[in-house]
């Protein structure tokens, strides 16, 4: 029985940089959204990596203190992975799509979240971004049954 092969890495799944502590609030499925400058057209699966730096004002605020309580704030690594179903931007005088929207942001719709046991260090960038053969593969290790 043959194992079945992935396509490269690059054609399924995206990374995406998110500072500490929003990317752990994404992982404990409290903020299902992602605020971006830009409209982003690429759907599918992502790599949810933290930033080396944790922005310590926003551990003041109370949605995100009560959401990371207890929670550790890895840096520097990708820590889970989301599935990116679609981009929107609130129109002008409606309410906000959740309480994490920022206005006149575009707002990235994350689903399927899944945490990794062990974060795999690696280095982001900005925008969604192409990971290793050899990320990915650190990845599957601990997902084995993510696929695109």
């Amino acid at each position: 029985m043959s194992t079945p092969t992935l396509p490269p890495a690059g054609d399924w799944i995206r990374g995406i940089s998110v500072k500490q502590p929003r990317s752990a609030c994404i992982l404990a499925g409290a903020k299902t959204i992602e605020n971006r400058p830009r409209v982003w057209s690429w759907r599918g699966w992502l790599l949810l990596h933290t930033s080396q730096q944790i922005d310590r004002p926003a551990l003041r605020v109370p949605l995100i203190a009560h959401t990371v309580r207890g929670r550790e704030l890895p840096t520097g690594a990708v820590i889970g992975v989301a599935r990116l179903t679609g981009c929107h931007q609130d129109p002008d005088g409606s309410p906000p799509c959740t309480e994490w929207a920022q206005p006149r942001a575009w707002h990235l719709e994350l689903g399927d979240v899944q945490d990794l046991a062990l974060p795999a260090p690696a280095r982001g960038q900005l925008g969604p971004w192409r990971p290793t053969e050899d990320l990915v593969a650190q990845v599957l290790q601990q997902l084995p049954h993510l696929r695109p």
